[in-house]
């Protein structure tokens, strides 16, 4: 793990940079993504710029609002770029509502855009899962494994090595230079795009060791990756029929 990156003087925390590279890579593509989806440039960088300043803000107060003694505390905290103080789910309502509301202002097309911005996704993916390995969050379950890695006080599972791979693996399946003509149909990337994203969840959940278990046992995190994989499907095959009834 690597929380802290020193360059001469200066301590980065390294989890803050991997993210914010991520949102500035993530911020350069939609724009390109427009033209071929018929959107128009600078609407869709709006979108994006909106969306993810709404999520960094939504989740930074929902933890805010969750935590209050960590602020009463340290006020400055609220300025903090340490990622571990963010929620993460306010943060994707939060940045979800925000962009949503935008795009129905401006009358953008649903499906084209959710294409559009699947590739920017696919990118803060991968940079989540390289900010859980520097900060040390999201970390694996015990294990004997030979490729187990020591973490606070345990042999665990790399499960945020696994995420990484994963969360490249996807982007690649989804990348834009893909010359399908069923990925190019409205809506097949991000519902491609969200349904292995919910089946690797559904897989990678089994080497957390920091899951929130539901009664009978069951793992919060599992349970919604059912539910957002059996949704992506049927939309998925929804989409393919309305393309063949054209």
């Amino acid at each position: 793990m690597l929380p802290v990156l020193h360059i001469g003087p200066l301590a980065l925390p390294t989890t803050g940079l991997v993210l914010i590279i991520g949102l500035w890579l993530a911020l350069s593509i939609p724009e390109r993504q427009a033209a071929k989806r018929g959107l128009a440039p600078d609407q869709m960088y709006r979108l994006t710029f909106t969306g993810l300043l709404a999520g960094i803000v939504g989740a930074r107060l929902l933890y805010v609002f969750r935590f209050p003694g960590v602020f009463l505390a340290d006020p400055l905290a609220i300025l903090s770029l340490n990622a571990g103080l963010l929620d993460v789910w306010g943060g994707v309502v939060a940045g979800g509502l925000a962009a949503g509301f935008y795009g129905w202002r401006k009358g953008l097309a649903l499906w084209p855009t959710l294409d559009a911005l699947t590739p920017p996704f696919a990118i803060v993916a991968v940079a989540i899962g390289v900010a859980h390995f520097t900060s040390g969050d999201a970390f694996g379950a015990p294990s004997s494994a030979p490729w187990a890695i020591e973490l606070w006080g345990a042999r665990r599972h790399p499960s945020q090595v696994y995420e990484i791979i994963a969360a490249g693996a996807i982007l690649l399946a989804i990348w834009p230079w893909s010359k399908s003509k069923a990925m190019n149909m409205p809506g097949v990337s991000f519902l491609t795009f969200t349904a292995l994203t919910a089946g690797a969840r559904l897989f990678l959940e089994t080497f957390r060791g920091d899951s929130v278990l539901l009664p009978m046992g069951l793992r919060s995190a599992q349970v919604t990756a059912w539910l957002v994989l059996g949704l992506s499907l049927w939309l998925l095959g929804k989409r393919a029929k309305e393309q063949v009834s054209k």
